[in-house]
């Protein structure tokens, strides 16, 4: 079988094999004074149990394989980030040190290597690896060092569809450096990504290489033009982005992420970017009913179940759901890094709407 036609293949095998789809998209953004701010969306195709926590120092993990446990660690930095179902393991956070990791969906392109006696002692799950990444380094170059050593193991989970769930990751650290890694052909390639922007398939190098497609789009409106004398002006404002894709395919949300981040007006510092941040990614909040696919007789609705912003600065991670729109905050100073146990919390229940009613004067 051709090199095609085994890509063909193995995107339809990932579209179909997991009927709730799953996609993201990520941005980062340099304030005024240097500051580095990051953040995603998180989508999904039903409801997702999603749970914040902080991990301590000092804290075991083993990794999972389909033949038995993986590579065995223990967190050698604390941790706040999120987590789904009942598997404490973060798969999008952020670290003492300012190192930060998202898991995004990648169907159809992610091949992970195979697992055996003699590579089993250094291999972890899917879901394992972005935990493996936050407890253990501090820096890109760190991370870039240390992904020879270890392998990605086609584990299956009951909680993802029963499949090996198909990931890539961005990483990003304190200084504002960025990686993509990918599972490709059973090994983990990384690419640069001074945009640190992430949404989902194809690969990223695709996406940058689409990203040349759209060069003419600008935040500057367009200018009149004379055609033998008849005068043609933009109808009002906005004519230099005429063009950019505006549908939710993780082609178009690259781009827009691309250009949305880039041409922002710079924010004063880290707090106010948080914001912006936030702002921005409202532009990818999916509603529930502008995308569906029905599976066996059901229907499922993609829509953003979350959105996170990471603070690498103050080691803040703040967050919001769909069904609450209230920005939350859990800031990791405030807690014994060295404590014996995680601590967790739901991302349900809170007050959905302030009543400032008392306030009116």
């Amino acid at each position: 079988m051709s090199k095609f036609l085994q890509m063909i293949v193995a995107l339809i095998i990932g579209v179909f094999s997991f009927d709730q789809a799953y996609g993201c998209t990520g941005i980062k953004l340099i304030a005024k004074d240097g500051s580095i701010i990051h953040g995603r969306t998180s989508e999904f195709g039903s409801f997702v149990e999603t749970s914040l926590a902080v991990i301590p120092r000092g804290y075991a993990f083993v990794g999972t394989t389909h033949i038995g446990p993986g590579l065995s660690y223990v967190s050698k930095y604390a941790v706040v980030g999120s987590y789904s179902f009942n598997d404490i393991l973060i798969i999008d956070g952020m670290n003492e040190k300012g190192l930060a990791v998202g898991t995004f969906y990648f169907p159809g392109f992610a091949e992970y290597s195979e697992v055996s006696i003699e590579n089993q002692t250094k291999a972890l799950s899917p879901i394992d690896f972005p935990n493996w990444l936050l407890t253990q380094f501090a820096t890109i170059e760190e991370v870039k060092e240390a992904i020879t050593n270890v392998v990605i193991a086609p584990t299956l989970n009951k909680n993802w569809g029963g499949i090996a769930p198909p990931f890539h990751y961005i990483v990003y650290d304190k200084s504002g450096a960025s990686l993509v890694i990918e599972p490709i052909n059973g090994k983990l390639i990384y690419f640069e990504n001074k945009l640190g922007v992430l949404t989902n398939s194809p690969s990223f190098d695709w996406h940058m290489t689409n990203l040349r497609n759209f060069i003419n789009l600008r935040p500057e409106n367009v200018k009149p033009i004379d055609l033998r004398g008849v005068i043609l002006a933009p109808f009002g404002q906005g004519s230099g982005m005429v063009g950019m894709p505006g549908d939710f395919t993780p082609s178009s949300r690259f781009v827009k992420a691309a250009i949305f981040s880039t041409t922002a007006i710079p924010s004063a510092n880290a707090e106010d970017a948080v914001f912006q941040t936030f702002h921005i990614l409202n532009q990818f909040d999916i509603p529930k009913g502008l995308i569906r696919d029905i599976a066996n007789g059901v229907m499922h609705t993609e829509y953003t179940i979350a959105t996170c912003v990471r603070d690498p600065q103050s080691l803040k991670y703040y967050f919001k759901t769909y069904d609450n729109q209230n920005i939350k905050v859990v800031d990791l100073n405030k807690f014994d890094l060295d404590a014996k146990s995680i601590k967790t919390i739901a991302t349900t229940g809170f007050e959905k709407a302030e009543d400032i009613s008392s306030k009116l004067k």
